[in-house]
Protein backbone atom coordinates (compact mmCIF):
# COMPACT_ATOMS: atom_id res chain seq x y z
CA UNK A 1 0.00 0.00 0.00
CA UNK A 2 1.52 3.34 -1.22
CA UNK A 3 1.44 6.04 1.21
CA UNK A 4 1.64 9.48 -0.50
CA UNK A 5 1.24 13.02 0.56
CA UNK A 6 -2.26 14.29 0.42
CA UNK A 7 -2.66 16.88 -2.23
CA UNK A 8 -2.48 20.52 -1.33
CA UNK A 9 -5.31 22.07 -3.18
CA UNK A 10 -6.60 21.55 0.29
CA UNK A 11 -10.20 23.41 -0.17
CA UNK A 12 -9.80 24.54 -3.39
CA UNK A 13 -11.87 22.84 -6.17
CA UNK A 14 -10.63 18.99 -6.78
CA UNK A 15 -9.31 19.06 -10.65
CA UNK A 16 -10.65 16.72 -12.91
CA UNK A 17 -8.45 14.69 -13.54
CA UNK A 18 -8.67 14.05 -9.53
CA UNK A 19 -12.19 12.70 -9.51
CA UNK A 20 -12.44 9.35 -10.73
CA UNK A 21 -14.60 7.59 -7.56
CA UNK A 22 -17.00 5.22 -9.45
CA UNK A 23 -20.95 4.56 -8.30
CA UNK A 24 -19.48 1.45 -7.39
CA UNK A 25 -16.15 2.79 -5.41
CA UNK A 26 -18.48 5.29 -3.47
CA UNK A 27 -20.85 2.91 -2.31
CA UNK A 28 -17.82 0.55 -1.48
CA UNK A 29 -16.89 3.83 1.10
CA UNK A 30 -20.19 4.55 2.07
CA UNK A 31 -20.90 1.24 3.10
CA UNK A 32 -17.79 1.04 5.29
CA UNK A 33 -18.81 4.42 7.11
CA UNK A 34 -22.37 2.94 7.63
CA UNK A 35 -20.81 0.46 9.70
CA UNK A 36 -18.18 -1.09 12.31
CA UNK A 37 -17.74 -1.58 16.06
CA UNK A 38 -18.97 2.49 16.49
CA UNK A 39 -22.53 1.62 14.89
CA UNK A 40 -22.63 -1.84 16.22
CA UNK A 41 -22.49 0.09 19.58
CA UNK A 42 -25.53 2.66 18.87
CA UNK A 43 -27.59 -0.67 17.68
CA UNK A 44 -26.94 -1.57 21.20
CA UNK A 45 -28.54 1.39 22.23
CA UNK A 46 -32.16 0.51 20.96
CA UNK A 47 -32.51 -2.62 23.00
CA UNK A 48 -34.02 -3.95 25.24
CA UNK A 49 -35.90 -0.96 25.50
CA UNK A 50 -37.29 -1.84 21.97
CA UNK A 51 -38.06 -5.30 21.00
CA UNK A 52 -35.86 -6.89 18.03
CA UNK A 53 -38.34 -6.57 15.53
CA UNK A 54 -39.80 -3.03 16.32
CA UNK A 55 -35.68 -1.88 16.86
CA UNK A 56 -34.82 -3.57 13.16
CA UNK A 57 -39.01 -1.51 11.74
CA UNK A 58 -36.89 1.58 13.56
CA UNK A 59 -33.49 1.25 11.74
CA UNK A 60 -34.71 0.58 8.35
CA UNK A 61 -37.05 3.59 8.28
CA UNK A 62 -34.12 6.18 10.19
CA UNK A 63 -31.96 4.64 7.65
CA UNK A 64 -33.71 5.37 4.61
CA UNK A 65 -34.71 9.34 5.95
CA UNK A 66 -31.34 10.08 7.26
CA UNK A 67 -29.35 9.11 4.43
CA UNK A 68 -31.49 10.79 1.56
CA UNK A 69 -30.06 14.33 2.94
CA UNK A 70 -26.42 12.41 3.40
CA UNK A 71 -26.37 11.85 -0.20
CA UNK A 72 -27.94 15.01 -1.25
CA UNK A 73 -25.42 17.28 0.63
CA UNK A 74 -22.93 14.62 -0.79
CA UNK A 75 -23.95 15.68 -4.19
CA UNK A 76 -23.12 19.53 -3.63
CA UNK A 77 -19.27 18.23 -3.62
CA UNK A 78 -19.67 16.43 -6.61
CA UNK A 79 -20.78 19.12 -9.03
CA UNK A 80 -18.31 21.29 -8.05
CA UNK A 81 -15.52 19.65 -6.70
CA UNK A 82 -15.57 21.32 -3.06
CA UNK A 83 -15.30 20.20 0.55
CA UNK A 84 -18.62 20.37 2.37
CA UNK A 85 -17.50 23.63 4.26
CA UNK A 86 -17.17 25.38 1.91
CA UNK A 87 -20.29 24.36 0.19
CA UNK A 88 -22.28 26.04 3.79
CA UNK A 89 -20.75 29.43 2.33
CA UNK A 90 -23.62 30.01 -0.66
CA UNK A 91 -26.46 29.72 2.38
CA UNK A 92 -24.12 30.90 5.20
CA UNK A 93 -21.76 33.20 3.69
CA UNK A 94 -18.35 33.15 3.38
CA UNK A 95 -17.20 34.15 7.29
CA UNK A 96 -20.91 32.87 8.21
CA UNK A 97 -19.45 29.54 7.05
CA UNK A 98 -17.09 29.58 9.95
CA UNK A 99 -18.58 28.74 13.06
CA UNK A 100 -20.71 25.79 11.76
CA UNK A 101 -17.43 24.76 11.14
CA UNK A 102 -15.82 24.74 14.35
CA UNK A 103 -18.71 22.71 15.50
CA UNK A 104 -18.21 20.50 12.80
CA UNK A 105 -14.78 20.20 13.89
CA UNK A 106 -15.68 19.52 17.12
CA UNK A 107 -17.56 16.83 16.66
CA UNK A 108 -15.17 14.95 14.39
CA UNK A 109 -13.02 15.30 17.27
CA UNK A 110 -15.43 13.81 19.52
CA UNK A 111 -16.06 11.24 16.75
CA UNK A 112 -13.05 10.15 15.98
CA UNK A 113 -12.30 10.18 20.27
CA UNK A 114 -14.94 7.48 20.30
CA UNK A 115 -13.47 5.33 17.49
CA UNK A 116 -10.12 5.09 19.21
CA UNK A 117 -11.91 4.56 22.67
CA UNK A 118 -14.14 1.46 21.06
CA UNK A 119 -11.51 0.00 19.29
CA UNK A 120 -8.52 0.31 22.03
CA UNK A 121 -10.85 -1.21 24.32
CA UNK A 122 -11.40 -4.13 22.01
CA UNK A 123 -8.03 -4.27 20.82
CA UNK A 124 -7.25 -4.23 25.27
CA UNK A 125 -9.67 -6.98 25.50
CA UNK A 126 -8.16 -9.33 22.84
CA UNK A 127 -5.10 -9.22 24.65
CA UNK A 128 -6.01 -9.98 28.12
CA UNK A 129 -8.23 -12.61 27.40
CA UNK A 130 -5.05 -13.98 25.71
CA UNK A 131 -2.26 -13.31 27.34
CA UNK A 132 -3.76 -11.80 30.64
CA UNK A 133 -1.54 -8.29 29.97
CA UNK A 134 -3.88 -5.20 29.91
CA UNK A 135 -2.64 -2.29 28.21
CA UNK A 136 -5.33 -0.09 27.26
CA UNK A 137 -3.19 3.21 26.35
CA UNK A 138 -0.81 0.98 23.83
CA UNK A 139 -4.12 0.27 21.71
CA UNK A 140 -4.53 3.73 21.93
CA UNK A 141 -1.33 4.97 20.51
CA UNK A 142 -1.21 2.09 17.62
CA UNK A 143 -5.01 2.74 16.27
CA UNK A 144 -3.72 6.17 16.41
CA UNK A 145 -0.53 5.93 14.62
CA UNK A 146 -2.12 4.02 11.97
CA UNK A 147 -5.08 6.53 11.44
CA UNK A 148 -2.89 9.59 10.82
CA UNK A 149 -0.81 7.19 8.13
CA UNK A 150 -3.95 7.15 6.63
CA UNK A 151 -5.17 10.73 7.15
CA UNK A 152 -1.99 11.39 5.81
CA UNK A 153 -2.74 9.02 1.98
CA UNK A 154 -5.56 10.28 1.39
CA UNK A 155 -9.15 9.81 0.48
CA UNK A 156 -8.11 7.81 -3.02
CA UNK A 157 -5.34 5.72 -1.31
CA UNK A 158 -7.93 4.62 1.62
CA UNK A 159 -10.66 3.81 -0.98
CA UNK A 160 -8.75 1.99 -3.93
CA UNK A 161 -5.73 0.49 -2.30
CA UNK A 162 -7.49 -0.44 1.43
CA UNK A 163 -10.98 -0.85 1.19
CA UNK A 164 -11.60 -2.56 -1.90
CA UNK A 165 -8.34 -4.72 -2.11
CA UNK A 166 -8.13 -5.76 1.71
CA UNK A 167 -10.74 -4.09 4.40
CA UNK A 168 -14.10 -4.31 2.98
CA UNK A 169 -13.73 -8.25 2.40
CA UNK A 170 -12.20 -8.20 6.49
CA UNK A 171 -15.62 -6.53 7.87
CA UNK A 172 -18.23 -8.65 6.23
CA UNK A 173 -16.64 -12.19 6.55
CA UNK A 174 -16.27 -11.31 9.66
CA UNK A 175 -19.39 -9.51 10.76
CA UNK A 176 -21.25 -12.99 9.35
CA UNK A 177 -19.09 -14.76 11.29
CA UNK A 178 -20.37 -13.08 14.55
CA UNK A 179 -23.60 -12.83 13.29
CA UNK A 180 -23.85 -16.31 12.83
CA UNK A 181 -22.28 -17.90 16.14
CA UNK A 182 -24.46 -15.27 17.99
CA UNK A 183 -27.47 -17.17 16.50
CA UNK A 184 -26.23 -20.35 17.28
CA UNK A 185 -27.45 -22.13 20.99
CA UNK A 186 -30.69 -20.59 21.32
CA UNK A 187 -29.27 -17.07 20.29
CA UNK A 188 -32.06 -17.15 17.31
CA UNK A 189 -34.57 -17.70 20.10
CA UNK A 190 -33.50 -15.07 22.92
CA UNK A 191 -33.44 -12.37 20.03
CA UNK A 192 -36.24 -12.90 19.06
CA UNK A 193 -38.25 -13.68 22.30
CA UNK A 194 -36.56 -10.38 23.87
CA UNK A 195 -39.54 -8.71 25.22
CA UNK A 196 -39.09 -4.82 24.76
CA UNK A 197 -38.32 -3.15 28.37
CA UNK A 198 -39.34 0.18 27.86
CA UNK A 199 -37.19 3.35 28.96
CA UNK A 200 -36.97 4.89 24.88
CA UNK A 201 -39.83 6.79 23.21
CA UNK A 202 -40.12 4.94 19.91
CA UNK A 203 -39.58 7.99 18.20
CA UNK A 204 -36.35 9.22 19.96
CA UNK A 205 -35.14 5.77 19.00
CA UNK A 206 -35.96 6.85 15.29
CA UNK A 207 -33.80 9.74 16.03
CA UNK A 208 -31.27 7.91 17.29
CA UNK A 209 -30.74 6.43 14.15
CA UNK A 210 -31.80 9.08 11.85
CA UNK A 211 -28.56 10.89 13.85
CA UNK A 212 -25.90 8.27 12.14
CA UNK A 213 -26.31 9.41 8.75
CA UNK A 214 -26.68 12.78 9.60
CA UNK A 215 -23.52 12.58 11.71
CA UNK A 216 -21.64 11.93 8.24
CA UNK A 217 -23.24 15.00 6.27
CA UNK A 218 -20.54 17.29 7.29
CA UNK A 219 -18.00 15.01 5.95
CA UNK A 220 -20.00 14.15 2.44
CA UNK A 221 -18.54 16.22 0.31
CA UNK A 222 -14.90 15.93 1.72
CA UNK A 223 -15.32 12.58 -0.11
CA UNK A 224 -18.03 13.02 -3.00
CA UNK A 225 -15.91 15.60 -4.32
CA UNK A 226 -13.80 13.19 -5.80
CA UNK A 227 -16.71 11.42 -7.96
CA UNK A 228 -16.47 11.25 -11.33
CA UNK A 229 -20.40 12.53 -11.59
CA UNK A 230 -21.95 14.06 -9.28
CA UNK A 231 -25.33 11.90 -9.99
CA UNK A 232 -23.19 8.57 -9.61
CA UNK A 233 -21.86 10.20 -6.28
CA UNK A 234 -25.10 10.30 -4.97
CA UNK A 235 -26.53 6.79 -5.70
CA UNK A 236 -23.48 4.93 -4.63
CA UNK A 237 -23.94 7.23 -1.41
CA UNK A 238 -27.35 6.54 -1.16
CA UNK A 239 -27.57 2.71 -1.45
CA UNK A 240 -23.86 1.85 0.22
CA UNK A 241 -25.08 3.99 3.20
CA UNK A 242 -28.34 2.32 3.73
CA UNK A 243 -26.65 -1.22 3.02
CA UNK A 244 -24.16 -0.74 5.76
CA UNK A 245 -25.82 1.31 8.49
CA UNK A 246 -29.15 -1.15 8.40
CA UNK A 247 -26.30 -4.16 8.75
CA UNK A 248 -24.64 -2.37 11.44
CA UNK A 249 -27.26 -1.19 14.10
CA UNK A 250 -28.97 -4.60 13.57
CA UNK A 251 -25.93 -6.88 14.18
CA UNK A 252 -25.22 -4.49 17.46
CA UNK A 253 -28.91 -5.71 18.78
CA UNK A 254 -28.47 -8.97 17.64
CA UNK A 255 -25.15 -9.32 19.64
CA UNK A 256 -26.55 -7.45 22.74
CA UNK A 257 -30.14 -9.56 22.83
CA UNK A 258 -28.08 -13.30 21.66
CA UNK A 259 -25.21 -13.06 24.47
CA UNK A 260 -26.94 -11.17 27.25
CA UNK A 261 -24.04 -8.55 27.51
CA UNK A 262 -23.90 -5.18 28.81
CA UNK A 263 -22.19 -3.30 25.86
CA UNK A 264 -20.67 -4.39 22.62
CA UNK A 265 -17.11 -5.40 22.77
CA UNK A 266 -17.58 -7.62 26.09
CA UNK A 267 -20.22 -10.05 23.78
CA UNK A 268 -17.61 -11.11 21.47
CA UNK A 269 -16.17 -12.94 24.42
CA UNK A 270 -19.39 -15.07 24.38
CA UNK A 271 -19.06 -16.32 21.08
CA UNK A 272 -16.83 -19.26 19.20
CA UNK A 273 -13.61 -17.32 17.98
CA UNK A 274 -15.06 -13.87 18.83
CA UNK A 275 -11.58 -12.30 19.88
CA UNK A 276 -10.53 -13.51 15.89
CA UNK A 277 -13.36 -12.12 14.50
CA UNK A 278 -13.27 -8.67 16.91
CA UNK A 279 -9.58 -8.26 15.24
CA UNK A 280 -10.36 -8.42 11.85
CA UNK A 281 -13.18 -5.83 12.49
CA UNK A 282 -10.76 -3.47 14.51
CA UNK A 283 -8.79 -3.68 11.24
CA UNK A 284 -11.72 -2.47 9.34
CA UNK A 285 -12.73 0.14 11.65
CA UNK A 286 -9.58 2.18 10.78
CA UNK A 287 -11.24 3.80 8.01
CA UNK A 288 -14.00 5.13 9.93
CA UNK A 289 -11.78 7.18 12.07
CA UNK A 290 -9.34 8.13 9.01
CA UNK A 291 -12.67 9.95 8.09
CA UNK A 292 -13.17 11.73 11.21
CA UNK A 293 -9.45 12.89 11.44
CA UNK A 294 -9.08 13.74 7.51
CA UNK A 295 -12.31 15.43 7.30
CA UNK A 296 -11.61 17.78 10.40
CA UNK A 297 -8.68 18.82 9.06
CA UNK A 298 -10.13 19.82 5.88
CA UNK A 299 -12.68 21.25 7.98
CA UNK A 300 -10.06 23.44 9.62
CA UNK A 301 -8.45 24.24 6.26
CA UNK A 302 -12.02 26.25 5.25
CA UNK A 303 -11.40 28.79 8.11
CA UNK A 304 -7.33 28.63 8.61
CA UNK A 305 -6.63 27.48 4.70
CA UNK A 306 -2.63 28.42 5.04
CA UNK A 307 -2.24 25.49 7.19
CA UNK A 308 -0.82 22.37 6.10
CA UNK A 309 -3.24 19.42 5.77
CA UNK A 310 -0.74 16.45 6.81
CA UNK A 311 -0.25 18.77 10.39
CA UNK A 312 -3.24 19.13 11.28
CA UNK A 313 -3.84 15.67 10.16
CA UNK A 314 -0.71 14.76 12.64
CA UNK A 315 -2.38 17.48 15.31
CA UNK A 316 -5.81 15.98 15.56
CA UNK A 317 -4.96 12.63 15.80
CA UNK A 318 -2.93 13.28 19.05
CA UNK A 319 -6.21 15.08 20.21
CA UNK A 320 -8.57 12.68 19.61
CA UNK A 321 -5.70 9.94 21.31
CA UNK A 322 -5.09 12.41 24.06
CA UNK A 323 -9.13 12.32 25.00
CA UNK A 324 -9.40 8.41 24.49
CA UNK A 325 -7.57 8.17 27.47
CA UNK A 326 -10.39 9.74 29.70
CA UNK A 327 -13.72 9.80 27.55
CA UNK A 328 -17.00 8.49 28.86
CA UNK A 329 -18.34 6.44 26.02
CA UNK A 330 -21.80 6.00 28.42
CA UNK A 331 -22.79 9.47 27.26
CA UNK A 332 -22.76 8.30 23.77
CA UNK A 333 -26.66 8.76 23.10
CA UNK A 334 -26.58 12.45 23.95
CA UNK A 335 -24.16 12.81 21.52
CA UNK A 336 -25.38 11.27 18.90
CA UNK A 337 -28.67 14.01 20.01
CA UNK A 338 -26.30 16.84 20.36
CA UNK A 339 -25.19 16.47 16.50
CA UNK A 340 -28.56 16.05 15.34
CA UNK A 341 -29.31 19.22 17.39
CA UNK A 342 -26.72 21.34 15.44
CA UNK A 343 -26.18 19.55 12.14
CA UNK A 344 -29.91 18.87 10.83
CA UNK A 345 -31.00 22.41 10.93
CA UNK A 346 -27.62 23.60 9.29
CA UNK A 347 -28.30 21.02 6.82
CA UNK A 348 -31.56 22.15 5.93
CA UNK A 349 -30.85 25.81 5.48
CA UNK A 350 -27.85 24.49 3.02
CA UNK A 351 -30.19 22.14 1.38
CA UNK A 352 -32.92 24.23 1.01
CA UNK A 353 -30.87 26.95 -0.21
CA UNK A 354 -28.83 24.98 -2.89
CA UNK A 355 -32.08 22.69 -4.26
CA UNK A 356 -34.82 25.15 -3.67
CA UNK A 357 -33.95 28.27 -4.13
CA UNK A 358 -30.33 28.00 -5.99
CA UNK A 359 -32.24 25.46 -8.44
CA UNK A 360 -28.65 23.41 -7.97
CA UNK A 361 -26.21 26.01 -9.14
CA UNK A 362 -23.60 28.48 -7.74
CA UNK A 363 -20.54 30.09 -8.58
CA UNK A 364 -18.18 28.10 -7.73
CA UNK A 365 -15.16 31.21 -7.81
CA UNK A 366 -17.15 33.23 -5.99
CA UNK A 367 -16.77 30.86 -2.75
CA UNK A 368 -13.27 32.53 -2.21
CA UNK A 369 -13.94 35.92 -3.19
CA UNK A 370 -14.25 38.76 -0.54
CA UNK A 371 -17.02 41.05 -1.72
CA UNK A 372 -18.76 38.15 -3.95
CA UNK A 373 -21.66 37.19 -4.41
CA UNK A 374 -21.44 34.89 -1.06
CA UNK A 375 -20.15 37.73 1.03
CA UNK A 376 -23.60 39.11 2.22
CA UNK A 377 -23.32 41.54 5.12
CA UNK A 378 -19.63 41.55 6.28
CA UNK A 379 -19.29 38.00 4.87
CA UNK A 380 -22.28 36.84 6.52
CA UNK A 381 -26.00 35.80 5.73
CA UNK A 382 -28.06 36.62 8.82
CA UNK A 383 -31.05 34.87 7.34
CA UNK A 384 -29.22 31.77 7.41
CA UNK A 385 -27.87 32.16 10.83
CA UNK A 386 -31.65 32.79 12.44
CA UNK A 387 -33.13 30.41 10.79
CA UNK A 388 -30.12 27.61 12.00
CA UNK A 389 -30.71 29.08 15.31
CA UNK A 390 -34.55 28.36 15.38
CA UNK A 391 -34.24 24.72 14.28
CA UNK A 392 -31.62 24.30 16.73
CA UNK A 393 -33.89 25.59 19.51
CA UNK A 394 -36.97 23.46 17.66
CA UNK A 395 -34.73 20.17 18.64
CA UNK A 396 -33.57 21.36 21.98
CA UNK A 397 -37.68 21.97 22.85
CA UNK A 398 -39.06 19.10 21.53
CA UNK A 399 -36.22 16.62 22.85
CA UNK A 400 -36.92 18.09 26.41
CA UNK A 401 -40.29 18.55 26.70
CA UNK A 402 -41.94 16.50 24.09
CA UNK A 403 -39.36 14.09 23.14
CA UNK A 404 -41.80 10.88 21.78
CA UNK A 405 -41.84 13.26 19.39
CA UNK A 406 -38.58 13.14 17.57
CA UNK A 407 -36.90 16.30 17.05
CA UNK A 408 -35.08 15.57 13.75
CA UNK A 409 -37.30 16.30 10.58
CA UNK A 410 -39.16 19.13 12.57
CA UNK A 411 -35.56 21.10 13.09
CA UNK A 412 -34.56 20.67 9.90
CA UNK A 413 -38.01 21.14 7.84
CA UNK A 414 -38.22 24.48 10.38
CA UNK A 415 -34.38 25.91 9.41
CA UNK A 416 -35.53 25.23 5.64
CA UNK A 417 -39.01 26.65 5.64
CA UNK A 418 -37.99 29.56 7.62
CA UNK A 419 -34.51 30.05 5.27
CA UNK A 420 -36.62 29.92 2.00
CA UNK A 421 -39.53 32.55 3.60
CA UNK A 422 -36.86 34.88 4.89
CA UNK A 423 -34.97 34.56 1.51
CA UNK A 424 -38.04 35.06 -0.53
CA UNK A 425 -39.42 38.46 1.33
CA UNK A 426 -35.81 40.12 1.01
CA UNK A 427 -36.01 39.34 -3.35
CA UNK A 428 -39.28 40.71 -2.99
CA UNK A 429 -38.52 43.77 -1.35
CA UNK A 430 -35.60 44.53 -3.62
CA UNK A 431 -37.88 44.42 -6.75
CA UNK A 432 -39.87 46.87 -4.81
CA UNK A 433 -37.34 49.24 -4.40
CA UNK A 434 -36.00 48.76 -8.40
CA UNK A 435 -39.55 49.18 -8.98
Amino acid sequence: MKIRKPPEWGITPVPPSQRILRPIDLAVFWTSLGTGLLVYQAGALLVPSLDFLTSFLVITVGTVIGTLPLALAGMIGGKCGVPTMVSLRPAFGIRGSYFPTWLNVAQLVGWGTLEIVVMAKAGDLILSTTTGFSAYWLWVIIFTIFTIIMGIGGPLMVVKQWLERFAFWLLYGSAAWVTFWALQNGGLSRVMGAKAEGGLPLLMALDIVIAMPLSWMPLAADYNRFASTAKGGFLGTYLGFIVGNISGYTIGSILILATGSADIVGSFGYLFLGAPALLLILVYELDNCFADVYSAAVSVQNNLPKLKQWTLIVFIGGLCAALALFINIENYVWFLLWIGATFSPIFGVVLSDHYILAKQKFDVEHLYIKGGSYWYTKGVNISAIVSWAAGFIMYVAITTYISWLGATIPSMLTAAALYVIFVKMARRKQLVVRV
